[in-house]
């Protein structure tokens, strides 16, 4: 009896400690994740190295560590700062009234004055509907300035966590077998599942971000290429931005391009309109529609309307590290149901 009311009292006491080092750690998330996901995607590397250089992990995990700094973390910090500064350019611009979408808004009523008249058919009261468009273009414009001059001025605390990911991750590249066998001994759900969901989460972790960032970088590159030949203003901060809605499946980019196309329609610039929306139609959304199949929806052998939910879902829970959590908690889930059936059930 005594016992057994021991051991209830130190598994109580396991669950309060985890739960407190938890909170403790809550502040580091990001930094704590994003090492995760780096660790997984460069280990490959780090393995390499070592079949190379012998038993010196110090040195692999440097190597490894120095690689990944060069190829993702030097140039983020590049456009990061480009984009901060054409960002506050665009802030200071809407301040000043320089971009007043107001302004923008009826125009594309004057250039499109039939949509008006669809909305009262359809019983739509458009008074009331163009003063909340009105506002809510306000409200976003102003909110996308304001969160872009943000970035800038938060600069000290995204170094601090860049900075804590970077060491966390050489310690994870150095140590990640290691703990990875601690973790499978201490978990009591069985070595073959345990071992079975961690490949899981390597798999689909090195699939998103992966395949996620090469759509990002290419439908960001292809937009901000697009505006700046047609000379409109901002083509980095727009990249940019199209970079990060990429994120989101089916749709992305074109929250970005496709209004834009509209507003030279509306302000009578014909070709430049054309142009855009033929090249968002197709290269842009090529690029979409080609690539994120390939390298998300294949490697994660997730169907594409579960990657489209849980990516969508994941950000809107977590912010822009949803765009991975959201597809791996979806495989997980499918990944466990599927060892229950195998193992209680007796299917495959």
């Amino acid at each position: 009896m005594r016992d057994k009311l021991e051991r209830r009292s130190f598994l109580l006491l396991l669950i309060l400690v985890s739960i407190a080092f938890g909170f403790i750690l809550e502040p580091f998330f990001g930094a704590i994740f994003w090492a995760c996901a780096v660790t997984v995607i460069f280990a490959p590397m780090q393995r390499w190295v070592l079949s190379k250089i012998g038993e010196k992990p110090n040195t692999a995990a440097g190597f490894t560590l120095l690689t990944c700094m060069a190829i993702v973390v030097i140039p983020v910090i590049f456009l990061s700062t480009a984009f901060v500064k054409e960002g506050i350019q665009f802030y200071q611009r809407v301040e000043a009234g320089e971009i007043d979408p107001r302004q923008i808004l009826q125009q594309l009523r004057d250039a499109f004055p039939w949509f008006d008249q669809v909305l009262v058919e359809l019983g739509i009261d458009t008074t009331n509907l163009r003063e909340r468009i009105s506002n809510s273009l306000v409200s976003a414009t102003q909110f996308l300035a304001k969160e872009t001059l943000s970035i800038g001025q938060n600069t000290f605390s995204f170094l601090i966590s860049l900075a804590l990911m970077m060491y966390l991750t050489f310690f994870l590249l150095r140590d990640g077998s290691k703990l990875m066998r601690i973790i499978v001994r201490a978990l009591p759900l069985g070595d073959e599942r345990e071992e079975a969901l961690f490949k899981k989460f390597a798999e689909v972790t090195r699939a998103t971000v992966k395949g996620n960032l090469v759509v990002a970088i290419v439908q960001g590159a292809l937009g901000g290429i697009i505006f700046w030949l047609l000379a409109i203003p901002g083509p980095l901060l727009w990249g940019v931005v199209m970079a990060f809605l990429s994120l989101i499946p089916a749709v992305g980019a074109a929250i970005i391009w496709f209004p834009v196309c509209l507003y030279l329609f509306a302000t009578g610039d014909w070709i430049s309109g054309t142009i855009l929306l033929a090249y968002g139609a197709v290269v842009i959304g090529l690029a979409d529609n080609v690539l994120r199949p390939i390298l998300v929806g294949r490697d994660t052998k997730l169907p594409d309307y579960v990657v489209l939910f849980s990516t969508i879902g994941g950000i809107t829970l977590f912010g822009i590290n949803g765009f991975v959590i959201g597809p791996l908690v979806a495989a997980l889930f499918m990944a466990t149901w599927q060892i229950f059936m195998k193992d209680f059930n007796g299917e495959m």
